[in-house]
């Protein structure tokens, strides 16, 4: 999946900082003590929301233009760049099993070095499909 790139309103909040929000989700709202903060935190809070929209068969929104979304007084947008695959590897390490075969005389060698299969099976996949943890 590409990177997606949504539109947010950044707004101040009264106490100091930021507070966020989607025109294209609008459950989706965080905030932060300041511009860095607010924005790693939208980047999670969207992460959140799509991953669980998807987790729930719900169609992505398609982001709005920029120029479609309005900007009401004392906020202003920024547009916020996620990448879904990225947000899984950091969000998703649950461990599924999985079932293999190898050659018997493979398995007695490998067993009698103590080998953890499991570990070997995930070093050799990073490598293959080139992924980083």
């Amino acid at each position: 999946m590409k990177k997606l790139f949504y539109p947010a309103l950044f707004h101040k909040a009264e106490e100091g900082g930021f507070w966020v929000s989607f025109p294209d989700l609008p459950e989706c709202l965080t905030d932060g003590d300041d511009m860095e903060q607010a924005y790693e935190m939208a980047v999670d809070a969207l992460g959140l929301a799509l991953t669980s929209r998807e987790g729930e068969k719900s169609p992505l929104p398609a982001p709005s233009t920029p120029d479609t979304v309005f900007v009401e007084p004392g906020s202003f947008l920024v547009i916020i760049e996620f990448d879904m695959a990225a947000y899984k590897k950091k969000t998703n390490s649950r461990a599924v099993k999985k079932t293999l075969s190898i050659p018997e005389w493979l398995n007695e060698e490998a067993t009698a070095m103590g080998v953890n299969f499991s570990q070997v099976l995930q070093e050799a996949l990073i490598e293959k499909l080139q992924a980083r943890p």
